[in-house]
């Protein structure tokens, strides 16, 4: 498929990890599959510290 074939068509998204951008290109009509994803913490008990404080964020 050429460059030009595939900006003239409306674009089709797979949206990885964060939600909010399905929503919001959701709310523009755009065709979104959402994949709730979450990076591996397993084995790092500093990364998993960190990533428990984010999570913590959204409930202040």
């Amino acid at each position: 498929m050429s460059l030009e074939t595939a900006l003239s068509k409306p674009p089709r998204v797979i949206n990885i990890g964060l939600d909010v951008f399905a929503l919001e290109l959701q709310a523009a009509g755009v065709p979104v599959i959402h994949v709730d994803w979450r990076p591996p913490a397993a084995g790092d008990p500093r990364l998993l510290a960190l990533l428990e404080r984010l999570e913590g964020d959204d409930e202040e």
